[in-house]
């Protein structure tokens, strides 16, 4: 029976994430798998991948074979790598401490890369939001000012139109004041011609 290591999908659509397995290679996608090896999210930035780094390169080294994305992930952390220094071991090329020295030595730089990485990309990220958020501080800015400069033009309209009313309402009593003392003076007379 052919076994191959490959990913079945999980999770909802447009956010996908995959269970790193081990399989008949008859199997569909997403069908009956031997054993489960790890998960892989792609959605992340980085990708994560979980690993169980001793059962993955106990199947590789029983003969399972990794599709091309198995590959690559396996690659990435290592397995492919530590197989083929095993293999040097069983030929005699190496002796197992120096073999465990050059793993390590890569595990290492290899770490050291992917953390540059995940630190450029933060920065990155942080540069982003930064950028957003003085973007958006100018633009609160600007709509200040200019609910500033409407609030004072009504507010300028506002005591316009209060003067005009206290105009109107002063002339209106000028003229109350002055058509009154003529009503009096006519009733006076009036009165005066009676007696």
């Amino acid at each position: 029976m052919p076994v191959k290591i490959k990913l079945t999908r999980r999770g909802r659509k447009k956010q996908p994430f995959y269970h790193i397995v081990v399989a008949d290679s008859r199997a569909p996608r997403d069908g009956k798998y031997i054993e489960k090896l790890g998960m892989y999210d792609p959605t992340r930035k980085p990708a994560t991948i979980d690993l169980d780094f001793d059962k993955a390169l106990s199947w590789v080294q029983k003969g399972a074979q990794p599709t091309e994305t198995c590959r690559a992930i396996l690659s990435y952390k290592g397995v492919m790598y530590k197989k083929h220094l095993l293999r040097g071991v069983e030929k005699n090329a190496l002796t197992e401490e120096e073999a465990e020295r050059k793993f390590n030595e890569w595990l290492t730089e290899k770490e050291q890369k992917i953390n540059a990485e995940r630190d450029k990309i933060l920065s990155a990220q942080k540069a982003e939001e930064e950028k957003q958020l003085e973007a958006e501080k100018k633009l609160n800015e600007e709509r200040a000012q200019e609910l500033a400069k409407k609030n004072a033009e009504e507010a300028a309209e506002e005591s316009a139109e209060t003067e005009e009313k206290a105009e109107e309402t002063a002339e209106a009593k000028t003229e109350e004041n002055t058509e009154a003392p003529e009503e009096e003076k006519t009733e006076d007379s009036t009165e005066n011609k009676e007696e």
